[in-house]
């Protein structure tokens, strides 16, 4: 340790006795901490191998645990400033280190001699006395040793650690290609009728970036907060048009040749199939479910198929009805891709009266914090309160989670607004994860991560708080549902705490529960103040919001199951040589053509920018969101059950047992004997189905 601190004096990465010091990290300190690390852990490695050593917990399983914790926490800051504040000196350091990292961690899963260590551990009479949660990490470190070609002929070795440098530095530059590529795009336009229908508080958002730039008008982009208004209010034609075709061609041929993940995307599909038949396994799908629930590629299609075929007439009828609406009421004769955002919020609007403009009016940022905060504490028993922490940016927020006695149980960061060096979507990532050392127990830290407006100047220069539509609640919710399994866990062993262990398709349970409490008149009733007036939302409001949940249903299942579908295909029977699709562009359509109810133009290239499955660790995964929810819906109708008059959903018994059997419990178990202790059954698809209005509730 005291080489450690002596290091963290020079360079903060290797502090870890606390909170990243992130006013003192600089790009400049990546390499030299993470080759540092590296050369300790290697050595390490040679002592723990060596003939001497014990084949124990103590002298093997911990010893190196403590070590890779180490590595993971100082890469892991670096990944995070990848992500969160993207520039070329952080790029270009992490791309220095990433093969670096890469081969670590591919020697380490090869090594015969740790294998072999751990297989002694398996064998001898101490695994009986480990605890139940340590056996399931010890099974879980000889799976990936297979997994990760121990057991390779030497040459096979050799050829598997290049297969996985190379796929490392092709999801990398996935991601750098879809980021510069988002960020290459803007129009700005001058005249008033040109962003006819665009509400106000967009219109004041896209000002400033145009006067930055030195320009009158407004300056809109790709970026959600800025995209997804324009689809959904313009009445411009032809700017919708345009911002959709450049948002679907992102990362294409249509763009810079540099910027292009075609061959990316050819090249990482024929690198994970060749790492699957060194394994020995038929494809890459089948390694990939190896640590999740499902038991086959097949399974999981058989799943997404009968889904696909119970939600298939909901959604035609849903399109349908749009395109009828299109030509009776907005002069469409044809419903064009870049005309359903803007048509379908017209029809709800019709339908129902209200708009997700005015509803957005309800949510301001601190209201809605409150209010999650709020849920949370009624279901678990936890306070939520604001902390000191150096960040990475002056937006970003830290908070303290405290129990009963006001003891801290962890701590996040929370990140909400858009920016330029920042990647899209929303995400969880872990920067400590809990366990216990001699001295006592490491608090867990989460990173949560959103893609929202930020606050704008009104009409007379005051600054206003940031406002959320409806679905940017939900976003939040559910990153914090993620955050909530990582903090709340109550497992001591690394290998097992929060999310570490969990099957990859039960990951998302308790984030997509976290979001069915985003539709309960006691929650909006205290997470909701009207921008102008502080009035807390209007019953009639929520009543017409209650009556449209399930609006377009059918066709949002569909598009899900599209995604899901071509994933699992792509990574199953996908063959470009073998005469059926030649192109994953060919599958997809092919696919559509089975599932779709809303076709898209030719020029589409969703496989460019689907970062899930090349650059998120969702590669024959993404079908974990459905199954997911399978879950999350039957977990939370346990609550619909239990609901008082009193307390409604936010039912504390419940609550407990949902943190004490899903939350606490992290990956110490199956997934699914979780489930059924918190359930007291198997899960039914039922509850999905109601909450998605395709079966009577």
């Amino acid at each position: 340790m005291n080489q450690f601190s002596l290091d963290a004096v020079a360079n903060p990465l290797l502090d870890f006795a606390g909170l990243p010091r992130f006013s003192l990290i600089r790009p400049e300190h990546v390499e030299p901490a993470v080759d540092a690390l590296l050369a300790q852990n290697r050595a390490l490695v040679a002592a723990l191998t060596a003939e001497t050593t014990p084949a124990t917990w103590r002298g093997v399983v911990q010893p190196l645990e403590d070590a890779n914790e180490r590595l993971s926490r100082a890469w892991g800051v670096a990944g995070h400033l990848h992500g969160v504040d993207d520039n070329a000196a952080i790029r270009e350091a992490y791309n220095a280190c990433l093969p670096k990292i890469t081969q670590y961690w591919t020697e380490l899963a090869q090594n015969l001699a740790l294998y072999g260590k751990y297989k002694a551990l398996r064998a001898s009479g101490e695994y009986a006395q480990l605890s139940a949660t340590q056996q399931r990490i010890l099974d879980h470190e000889l799976r990936d040793f297979r997994l990760g070609g121990a057991e390779l002929a030497p040459e096979q070795k050799k050829r598997f650690a290049a297969i996985q440098e190379e796929l490392a530095a092709l999801s990398a530059k996935f991601s750098e290609n879809l980021l510069d590529a988002t960020n290459a795009f803007t129009i700005t336009l001058t005249a008033e009728r040109e962003v006819a229908g665009i509400p106000p508080d967009v219109l004041a958002a896209a000002r400033d970036p145009a006067a930055a730039s030195g320009a009158s008008g407004w300056k809109f982009t790709l970026q959600a907060p800025s995209y997804t208004p324009v689809m959904q209010y313009a009445e411009n034609r032809e700017l919708r048009e345009t911002m959709y075709r450049a948002f679907v061609t992102r990362a294409s041929e249509f763009g810079p040749v540099e910027l292009d993940n075609t061959e990316l995307i050819t090249r990482c599909l024929a690198l994970r199939r060749e790492a699957a038949k060194l394994l020995g396994y038929r494809n890459y799908a089948e390694v990939s479910l190896e640590p999740k629930m499902a038991e086959s590629p097949e399974g999981v299609i058989a799943f997404l198929d009968d889904l696909a075929e119970k939600a298939f007439p909901f959604a035609r009828r849903d399109y349908a009805e749009l395109a009828e609406f299109s030509r009776a009421a907005l002069g469409l004769e044809k419903l064009e891709a870049w005309d359903i955002a803007f048509a379908s919020e017209r029809l709800r609007s019709s339908r129902y009266a209200f708009s997700d403009q005015e509803v957005k009016q309800y949510f301001p940022e601190h209201k809605v914090l409150e209010g999650m905060f709020r849920v949370v504490a009624s279901l678990y028993g936890i306070r939520i309160e604001p902390d000191l922490a150096e960040t990475w940016h002056p937006d970003v927020r830290y908070y303290r989670i405290a129990d009963a006695e006001n003891a801290t149980i962890g701590g996040f960061y929370l990140d909400l607004y858009a920016r330029e060096t920042k990647r899209g979507g929303a995400w969880m990532d872990e920067a400590i994860t809990r366990r216990r050392r001699a001295e006592a127990v490491q608090a867990p830290v989460a990173y949560l991560i959103c893609n929202f407006s930020p606050p704008v100047a009104g009409a007379d220069g005051a600054r206003r708080p940031a406002l959320f539509t409806h679905d940017e609640v939900i976003t939040l919710f559910h990153e914090f549902g993620h955050g909530l399994h990582h903090l709340l866990t109550r497992i001591d062993y690394l290998g097992a705490s929060g999310i570490h262990g969990v099957e990859w398709d039960a990951v998302e349970l308790p984030s997509q529960f976290m979001e069915n409490f985003c539709w309960e008149w006691e929650v909006l009733a205290h997470m909701s103040a009207h921008a102008e007036t502080g009035e807390p939302l209007e019953r009639a409001l929520y009543d017409k919001m209650i009556a449209a949940k399930n609006f377009q249903s059918g066709m949002h299942m569909v598009r899900q199951l599209e995604f899901s579908l071509f994933d699992m295909h792509l990574h199953y029977d996908f063959d470009p040589d073998a005469g059926g699709a030649r192109t994953p562009l060919e599958l997809l359509d092919r696919i559509r053509a089975r599932v779709a109810v809303a076709l898209p133009p030719a020029y589409n290239r969703f496989p460019n920018n689907f970062s899930h499955i090349f650059a998120g660790g969702y590669g024959a995964g993404y079908y974990s969101y459905k199954w997911a929810e399978v879950l999350s819906a039957d977990a939370y109708s346990r609550f619909e059950e239990n609901r008082t008059a009193h307390s409604g959903v936010l039912d504390a018994a419940t609550g407990a047992r949902f943190r004490d059997e899903i939350l606490a419990v992290g990956g110490s178990r199956p997934a699914i004997e979780s489930f059924r202790a918190f359930r007291g059954r198997e899960p039914r698809v039922e509850a999905l189905l109601r909450h998605s209005g395709m079966i009577a509730a």
